[in-house]
């Protein structure tokens, strides 16, 4: 079952609907109450991840697109935006591990997430053109912020399938880790930015958001907000105190 638990400083979502986590109301409302408790509980960093052979087949159509018109398309689409945003709108380090197949629904969450690994193997693809329809959980635009327009209609007109590295070198994967021991080496990755300054981490998500949607400008007005508070928490106090007495890359953070 689709769930959220603690993991020391890391937090873990685990997508979990076989045979092939195909999307649909059962899996959507699961997969908002994992991040709802990914809220409460509140972790320096989220790993979201998937059980199973393929991170997603897609979504159900037969469940869920089959018979509905217009007016419940909208109503559809306005309920499962509402779960990438929520994803996207988390305060803490997102990182989304793809270790095979990752389709659809399943890939457009993984693009509201901070950071994507991908395993060697993995695959994505945007396929809706297959039953006439567009990427309509906020995939197409967040693929034109990490990889550009002319890319973004690619992956959707073609509704092919993409390898792990060429997405890497397109920036829509991260990093790109072997197929051998991915779990250990996602989590030990998400862990390792749990274990960072969360403030800080909190603050560049803000910053960051700033400037895609609005301008190098926009961010800058709110750095001295979201950054001159980072200097009464106790991480960068700490931090400054372990720099001047052991020196750089030694100091550890709790997350306050």
């Amino acid at each position: 079952m689709t769930r959220f638990e603690s993991a020391g400083p890391l937090g873990i979502i685990t997508i979990a609907h076989p045979p092939l986590n195909l999307f649909d109301d059962e899996l959507s409302t699961a997969l908002d109450a994992a991040l709802a408790e990914a809220e409460r509980a509140a972790p320096r960093a989220l790993l979201v991840r998937a059980e199973g052979k393929v991170v997603s087949g897609g979504v159900d159509v037969g469940k869920v697109f089959d018979g509905i018109d217009g007016a419940r398309g909208a109503q559809l689409w306005e309920r499962l935006l509402a779960l990438t945003h929520r994803v996207e709108d988390l305060p803490m380090p997102t990182i989304f591990a793809a270790h095979g197949l990752t389709l659809t629904a399943a890939f457009e969450i993984s693009l509201a997430c901070d950071l994507l690994l991908a395993a060697e193997s993995a695959r994505f693809g945007l396929v809706e053109r297959v039953v006439g329809l567009t990427p309509s959980m906020g995939g197409t635009q967040r693929l034109v912020e990490r990889a550009g327009p002319a890319r973004a209609k690619e992956l959707v007109f073609t509704g092919e399938l993409f390898g792990a590295a060429t997405l890497e070198r397109w920036n829509v994967v991260n990093r790109v880790l072997a197929d051998d021991h991915f779990t250990d080496a996602a989590r030990a990755f998400a862990l390792g930015i749990a274990e960072g300054p969360t403030l800080a981490h909190a603050a560049t998500k803000r910053i960051v958001t700033a400037a895609v949607r609005g301008s190098a400008r926009a961010a800058d007005a709110i750095v001295p907000e979201v950054s001159g508070a980072l200097f009464d928490s106790e991480d960068l106090r700490g931090a400054v105190h372990s720099f001047l007495t052991d020196g750089p890359g030694k100091a550890s953070f709790q997350g306050r």
